[in-house]
């Protein structure tokens, strides 16, 4: 098949986010500007850059609350820090649960029974249980992208990574990170989700 997406698909649902598959999930911690704690999960994160280390995720619309930005969003413009908590397998049903749509006042690390553990290069706190966090100081907020619903904007932002925490159990003999054994967690289309279960190594042919 072959469609234009902005004359519809055709599908029962929507194959966009099936294909750019997968995606590996940014549980991202922000403090707001009287220092609240924020806990969401991003399904559009990834790297960026590698020197220095960059990191780049999306909000793409507010689900149902009226604000026009999520309350990640509004924390990294007030205070310009995040930090992107690694979703291992043993952590899915805390990330899913801290998804869901919470007034600003509400604690997702105690309503999802995690560690608030404070930050070491940025002030907000990340997830003490994650297997890798990446703390960053915002770079660039790019909120002029188009959108086609109403009241609703897609935002990049993109943060330097000035902090890395690994947990030590993790790190195998030879230096390199085990990620079979936390299982990252990355998210497919539709409800699916996928974690790291087979891992090659291919060198380039140059």
């Amino acid at each position: 098949m072959f469609y234009r997406p902005a004359e519809g698909h055709g599908l029962p649902h929507d194959p966009f986010k099936a294909m750019v598959a997968p995606r590996p999930v940014g549980w991202v911690s922000t403090l707001d500007a009287q220092d609240r704690a924020n806990l969401a999960p991003y399904s559009f994160f990834n790297g960026c850059g590698d020197a220095p280390p960059l990191v780049m995720f999306a909000q793409t619309g507010r689900k149902s609350r009226p604000e026009a930005v999520k309350d990640t969003i509004a924390n990294v413009r007030a205070t310009g820090e995040f930090a992107c908590n690694i979703v291992s397998k043993a952590l899915k049903d805390a990330m899913n649960l801290s998804s869901g749509t919470y007034q600003p006042e509400v604690d997702e690390f105690e309503l999802a029974g995690l560690t608030k553990t404070p930050g070491r290069a940025i002030a907000a706190p990340h997830v003490g249980e994650a297997p890798a966090v990446l703390e960053c100081r915002t770079v660039k907020i790019v909120d002029d992208l188009p959108s086609w619903r109403e009241h609703a904007f897609n935002i990049i932002v993109i943060g330097e990574i000035v902090g890395v925490h690994i947990d030590d159990a993790y790190i195998r003999e030879d230096g390199r990170i085990d990620v079979e054994a936390f299982k990252p967690v990355a998210r497919m289309g539709y409800m699916d989700y996928t974690t790291v279960t087979d891992v090659w190594e291919m060198l380039r042919p140059d």
